[in-house]
């Protein structure tokens, strides 16, 4: 059995870049968006089904600013893929025969970060081969760059560099010029202008019209071939305006027709655009003109427009038809769909969908669907949001989609009780809880189903003290406690199908859900729907200009997952309280098994600093205080019994801390602890774990040793006390970033061990308790199914068998365990290992 069938990715979290060309809906029914410095695959399904994240992509070294399929002429499925990123290249992507995607070539030429990118193919496919292909690139070195790939072979050439000035392209767009194979390109500018190049005879590229009107900077364009045998051109820009611009062939005597003054027009003649010409020459020497007119100005946004994209066309019986059907995005928070009305040809806006309230800033780009039934919209903070066209209603519904956070994921930690669910915090200033959404009939997949916390911090630690309350600390001195809500629970059971029957019987004085006070970071309990309305007495009026008025938590009883909206207003956690003792930033937490204790730790440089503080959670009393350290400790774990207490530091050392059997003792003892000569390790300890039976445990450093120690019943004269090394010590490739044991042994005894990496890999070795102590690589997940940056946490669930499978063999479910990891390239996965063959 191979890595690839002994471990499989149940779930990946992660989202869109806030850069407006980063995610693009391709004909092959595929969504790839940019997130952090990977390209993600988004397999959407519609009602009731749902899609997930199929696959990321890792080829650049730094964020991806613009991602685009190859499209194909025909309308066929895209197998190609262009991404461009601040590491100032762009690659070209290829699906395989066995559907997987590589990169076959990378454009370097760029001296600034790519910003645009978009590519076609010059012939309809002949066979399996692939034909001339012509790539544009838009730099902020203020260049714009042509590649060309000659059919029959792969290697990309720069075929022509524009110069800019001064000025930089923000959006760029590339078709064929009607019944010709000659490339038009369209670039936007900082200048608030549309110019047109074409390519010559020669095989130069050179401007051919620009096109004013625009008042403001050019954020995106398109191109759409009409049934008539003219191209539209859409662009948006921040003056709040859609400018729609005809490129029509003339022929004969059209060309030599002018417009006359309006003060020359007869009684029955119409009043002519302006047309600006060009001609080009194609292949076969025969020379065209086209007439470029203005069609439409659209206005309808109240902010900044950044996406504008038209419905794609339709295949029927070989015939094509491009829909007259406009959708734009705007950071005034709203989606709009534009058509011209059938009598008069006015172009209206006629759906207008987008968030209400929360912190978001509005939308960055829009994409539609192949069949135009759906459209998708991404924001600020990089959540999606899609809405289908109801076959029932006629109406545009929301619909769950994939999110995740869009900054680097500190830590994680399962549901104790049962490994229901896991929650996630990160940089970006948020706790979410992802749950599997359980369906009869249709496949389980992964979800956010709440938020409990939108801080005003980054958060940086993560303890579950019960199924359905933890603690957390961010960059500040405070933890903060939270409890579930009633509406949460019953929610949970409602998507997962979790027994919560037991619970709610005791949950009268729970709160009913949570909300955030103006310019507060503490969520306050809402006890009743009635408390969810403000006080209209001591509310501040707003000001008459404020677009949206201030909201509050509503109950909301969900059978799906929830949508963004109804994620930052609707499913936050009250706070239970806030524990104060820590002099500095909140770094680490943990909680015993039983949930009594919570053990937590500060950034320090000082040995002062570096105490381990312990609190009662029934009392929220702090018990103890703990000093080993000398710099911050930078992670704490409980054994699986509880009767000790295990921190590593800064300081290249470890502490092991024993309960106390007796009331008279302190709570936690120090009984072992490692210096210089003893600690093995010579740099940062970053990481430690458990075993499940308490015996051994594991620390991972910077020096990129993975070092097993065994806690004995005899203690030594050293300062290890009871504990001894088992050697020998793995040592990886890369600094080890995340260690976790898994809560069993292997079917052949051995215990199963996961180690993170700093360059994204996590490998699992299995190791038994023998005088060689043989360590066994059995599974390596690298970059291409794992992360691409540093794994800040691994975790096994605490249970076997998959969240939210309810085999009916008991034995199959045996035979799996759940590997949860997140990391600084901002994702969050879940893994199921195969126990089989271990």
């Amino acid at each position: 059995m191979n890595s690839e069938t002994r471990c499989t990715s149940s779930y990946i979290s992660c989202s869109c870049n806030a850069t407006p060309h980063s995610a693009h809906w391709g004909n092959n029914d595929l969504i790839c968006f940019a997130s952090g410095s990977s390209i993600a695959l988004y397999q959407p399904k519609f009602p009731p089904a749902d899609g997930r994240l199929l696959v990321t992509l890792n080829g650049h070294q730094g964020r991806v600013n613009c991602i685009r399929w190859v499209t194909r002429q025909d309308g066929g499925s895209e197998n190609e893929l262009l991404s461009g990123a601040t590491d100032k290249t762009a690659v070209v992507w290829r699906r395989s025969t066995l559907g997987q995607f590589s990169a076959i070539a990378t454009l370097v030429g760029h001296s600034g970060p790519i910003n645009a990118v978009d590519g076609l193919y010059t012939r309809q496919f002949d066979g399996c081969s692939y034909p001339r292909t012509i790539v544009v690139t838009a730099s902020a070195d203020s260049t714009v760059r042509i590649w060309e790939r000659k059919q029959g072979t792969e290697e990309f050439t720069c075929l022509h560099i524009l110069l800019m000035g001064n000025g930089f392209a923000l959006a760029i767009s590339i078709t064929l010029l009607p019944n010709t194979t000659v490339p038009l390109i369209a670039c936007g500018c900082d200048d608030n202008r549309v110019t047109l190049y074409v390519e010559n005879e020669q095989h130069q590229i050179v401007k051919v019209q620009t096109l004013t009107g625009h008042e403001d900077w050019v954020r995106g364009l398109e191109f759409a071939l009409s049934d008539s045998g003219s191209i539209f051109l859409a662009s948006c820009a921040q003056d709040h305006f859609i400018r729609l611009w005809r490129i029509s062939p003339r022929r004969g005597d059209d060309v030599l027709i002018v417009p006359k003054a309006v003060s020359e027009l007869q009684e029955e003649e119409d009043i002519r655009v302006k047309e600006r010409l060009f001609a080009v020459i194609d292949n076969d020497e025969e020379k065209s003109t086209f007439a470029v007119t203005i069609e439409a100005i659209l206005s309808g946004h109240e902010g900044w427009i950044y996406g504008v994209h038209w419905q794609p066309a339709v295949y029927t019986d070989g015939k094509r038809h491009q829909p007259m059907c406009l959708i734009s995005a705007s950071m005034d928070k709203t989606a709009v769909l534009w058509r011209p009305d059938l009598e008069s040809g006015i172009w209206l806006d006629e759906v207008r969908v987008g968030e209400v309230g929360g912190n978001t800033l509005g939308f960055y780009g829009c994409q539609f669907s192949p069949s135009g039934h759906s459209f998708l919209a991404h924001g600020y903070q990089g959540a999606f949001h899609l809405w289908h066209k109801s076959q029932k209603t006629n109406f545009w519904e929301p619909g769950p989609t994939v999110g995740g956070h869009f900054d680097e994921v500190q830590d994680i930690d399962w549901d104790p009780e049962g490994g229901e669910f896991l929650v996630s915090v990160s940089l970006d200033e948020t706790t979410r809880l992802h749950a599997p959404w359980v369906r009869a009939g249709l496949e389980t997949n992964w979800h956010e189903i709440a938020r409990p916390q939108v801080h005003g911090y980054g958060v940086t630690c993560l303890a579950m003290t019960g199924r359905y309350r933890f603690v957390s600390g961010a960059d500040e001195k405070v933890l903060r406690a939270f409890r579930a809500p009633k509406n949460f629970v019953e929610n949970l059971t409602r998507i997962s199908t979790v027994d919560t029957k037991h619970v709610l019987e005791r949950m009268a004085d729970i709160a009913e859900g949570a909300s955030v006070p103006a310019l507060g970071l503490s969520n306050k309990a809402v006890f009743s729907s009635e408390d969810a309305v403000e006080n209209k007495d001591l509310e501040i009026q707003p000001h008459p200009n404020e677009q949206y008025p201030e909201l509050y938590f509503k109950p909301v009883q969900l059978s799906e997952p929830p949508t963004e909206e109804n994620l930052l207003q609707n499913t936050l956690w009250p706070e239970e309280q806030k524990l104060y003792g820590h002099g500095y930033e909140v770094f680490a937490v943990a909680s015993s098994h039983d949930g009594k204790v919570i053990a937590s730790a500060c950034k320090a440089s000082k040995a002062e600093n570096a105490a381990v503080l312990l609190w009662d959670t029934s009392s929220w009393r702090q018990l103890d205080q703990l000093l080993s350290h000398q710099l911050t400790v930078t992670q704490i774990a409980f054994a699986r019994n509880d009767k000790h207490l295990l921190t590593v530091s800064r300081d290249r050392t470890w502490t092991l801390y024993k309960k106390g059997e007796t009331d008279s003792e302190s709570m936690f003892v120090k009984v072992a602890y490692s210096d210089k000569h003893t600690g093995i390790h010579s740099r940062i300890i970053w990481t430690c774990a458990w075993s499940h039976d308490s015996c051994f445990f594991i620390t991972g450093s910077r020096d990129k040793k993975a070092v097993l120690w065994k806690v004995t019943d005899t203690n030594s004269d050293s300062c290890l006390g009871p504990v001894k090394a088992c050697l020998p010590f793995h040592e990886a490739e890369d600094s080890v970033t995340a260690v976790s044991m898994a809560p069993l042994l292997t079917p052949t005894g051995h215990y199963l061990i996961a180690i993170g990496l700093e360059n994204g890999t996590i490998h699992l070795f299995t190791w038994t308790d023998t005088e060689e102590g043989v360590w066994t690589r059995c599974v390596t997940l690298d970059k291409t199914i794992a992360h691409c940056a540093t794994v800040k946490r691994l975790k096994f669930r605490n249970r076997e068998g998959v969240a939210g499978e309810t085999a009916a063999d008991d034995e199959e479910q045996t035979k799996r365990l759940q590997l949860a990891s997140c990391s600084s390239d901002r994702s969050v996965r879940i893994f199921t290992v195969s126990l089989a063959g271990l």
